[in-house]
């Protein structure tokens, strides 16, 4: 159990170290394999082209492995984690049972979300990074020019994202208290109070998604630049084969994908601080001018 511990990520995974490590070990093997397909493709092309089927074979066998891996996982997933949402509602509801139900049921849904996190945006996450790794280093082995732009790529995001932090921290401060107030505001059957509330919940809604559109859109712009620059870069390379064209694109289009994971994983680590400092009683309190602004 979590009691005699602060409520948050951290806590969890030292409260349920097997059953996280476990999941996420074969989140590691499933995308290990899954890297390795671009490569194994643009092999495939060249033997194929040369009369080797070899190449193909292992492809195969790769891909039938990599099929009964995932659907393991997912099977052991949903019992896993579905065993720590139990324990860990349990924990809030006994902690915070003083609170008036209205919070304490906004409360619940956002623990839920510290499980959903390790579920679903952690394996994301542990996918982006080792499809990153992999397709620097194949980029790198190509040629060093590539490989360059793909670091800078990354850096530059990573230097965009610092730049919206503390606007999403704001507005999902302001939305989660107004969410708290959602059961009460119901309670009382007043029309008027339930349609400001409703339009309170949509306009931090907005300024939230505002905000991550901003985000993505600079991002793109850059991610679009490197692609361009790679496919320059490929054409300038000598005696390249079909192949190895195919391979060099395909992880410059994995780079982008897996980069596109990274900024919406810290987004939504940001929305897990908040929510961890307000289960444990350290969120601070938001002024009615903020919520309102």
């Amino acid at each position: 159990m979590l009691s005699n511990s602060t409520l948050s990520v951290m806590d969890i995974l030292r409260k349920f170290p097997s059953k996280v490590m476990f999941t996420w070990f074969l989140v590691l093997l499933e995308n290990l394999l899954m890297a390795l397909i671009p490569l194994l493709i643009g092999y495939s092309i060249d033997g194929l082209l040369a009369g080797d089927y070899r190449p193909l074979l292992l492809s195969a066998a790769v891909l039938s492995g990599l099929t009964l891996l995932a659907a393991g996982r997912r099977f052991y997933d949903t019992r896993a984690y579905g065993y720590i949402r139990v324990h860990l509602g349990q924990e809030i509801t006994k902690r915070k049972r003083d609170l008036p139900v209205s919070q304490l049921n906004a409360r619940l849904t956002m623990g839920r979300e510290l499980v959903d996190f390790l579920e679903e945006h952690l394996p994301e996450l542990l996918t982006a990074v080792v499809q990153l790794v992999v397709s620097i280093a194949i980029l790198f082995s190509f040629d060093l020019r590539l490989g360059t732009t793909a670091a800078v790529a990354l850096i530059a995001m990573g230097l965009i994202y610092t730049l919206f932090h503390q606007r999403f921290f704001h507005g999902n401060q302001c939305l989660n208290e107004q969410m708290e107030q959602q059961v009460s505001v119901l309670e009382t059957r007043r029309p008027l109070l339930i349609l400001k509330h409703l339009r309170a919940l949509n306009h931090w809604e907005i300024r939230l998604s505002d905000s991550e559109a901003i985000l993505y859109g600079l991002i793109f712009l850059g991610m679009t630049a490197f692609i361009l620059g790679n496919l320059v870069i490929c054409a300038d390379i000598p005696d390249i084969s079909a192949g190895k064209i195919f391979t060099i694109v395909s992880y410059s289009w994995e780079f982008v994908q897996s980069a596109f994971m990274l900024p919406l994983t810290l987004q939504q680590w940001t929305r897990l601080h908040e929510i961890t400092e307000r289960l444990n009683g350290r969120a601070p309190e938001v002024s009615h001018d903020a919520l309102n602004s």
